[in-house]
C-alpha cells in the first residue's frame, strides 16, 4: 500500500472520529442524556 493511500485512511479515520464526537455533542445538547455506563474508551 502506498503512503498516499495511508494518508487517506488516516484522514478519512480522523474525520469520522470527528463527526461522530460532533454528532453526540449535537445529541447531548439537544436530548437530556439517559443514565448509561461510561465507556474508558471514549
Amino acid at each position: 500500500m502506498t503512503s498516499e493511500q495511508d494518508d487517506r485512511k488516516a484522514r478519512l479515520a480522523q474525520a469520522l472520529r470527528t463527526n461522530l464526537r460532533r454528532r453526540k455533542a449535537q445529541a447531548r445538547e439537544v436530548l437530556p442524556s439517559p443514565p448509561a455506563p461510561h465507556s474508558p474508551k471514549d
